[in-house]
């Protein structure tokens, strides 16, 4: 019954981040989606500006503590280990959710562009966002979001020891996903401070997370990861 409950409620956390980073996508690039990145309940500036930065500190903190090591010794103690990820995904999603429910708009401009030039920007934009699907198919997506956790008691697979590879993206780039992330929030060809705010304070995370994530890779893979890093830029290919 353990086995069947784990794996159900892996895939429930799993559908609603896929729900979640779908209706995120819309939000930054103000398609479909009735809330978007420059509408929704007005207030005033400061109040937005603390708002906004609330619900992205939450995000970050959310994000950069349950994913660290200690904390994940400490919080199998509580969840059956093979819940783990699903847990930290559907815990990201609904901090994920927050910020878009509560998100403050900025709609004043910084930029505009019109023209052809505004479709190689948001061309750009959907390069980024094709980076960050390509990214989790490549470091195994089921496995990054807790499906192959939560379904390996249920088909009786032993889940592979992490290995280092660097698969296509991974050989110009150490961090192909966040360098996705950032190309999409930044590439707009119209940019609100609301949508700048954002950017910047997602882009200082991503800064961040990269090297809270690579202090723990250098720990699991030691020499072999430092002489990657020495060698493969990290959100920008090194040419040689």
């Amino acid at each position: 019954m353990r086995k069947l409950s784990v794996a159900l409620y892996s895939t429930i956390a799993y559908l609603f981040f896929l729900a979640t980073f779908v209706y995120a996508v819309g939000f930054v690039e103000a398609l479909v989606v009735p809330k978007n990145i420059d509408n929704g309940e007005a207030a005033g500036s400061f109040t937005a500006v603390l708002v906004d930065l609330a619900l992205l500190g939450l995000f970050a903190v959310q994000h950069s503590v349950m994913a660290r090591q200690g904390f994940k010794r400490v919080w199998t103690r509580i969840v059956p280990e093979e819940a783990e990820r699903s847990t930290y995904v559907l815990a990201a999603s609904a901090a994920l959710a927050l910020l878009l429910w509560q998100w403050r708009p900025l709609p004043h401009n910084v930029w505009s562009v019109q023209g052809a030039a505004a479709h190689l920007i948001t061309a750009c934009s959907w390069l980024g966002w094709s980076m960050v699907l390509a990214s989790t198919f490549l470091i195994s997506h089921f496995h990054l979001f807790g499906l192959s956790q939560g379904f390996a008691r249920l088909l009786r697979r032993r889940l592979p020891e992490q290995q280092f590879t660097t698969p296509f993206l991974y050989r110009w780039l150490r961090h192909p996903l966040y360098a996705g992330f950032i190309l999409a929030f930044w590439a707009a060809p119209v940019m609100s401070v609301g949508h700048l705010l954002f950017a910047a304070a997602t882009t200082g995370y991503i800064l961040l997370g990269i090297w809270l994530e690579e202090r723990d890779l250098l720990a699991h893979f030691g020499r072999r990861y430092q002489e990657y890093r020495e060698s493969v830029g990290m959100l920008l290919p090194r040419w040689r």
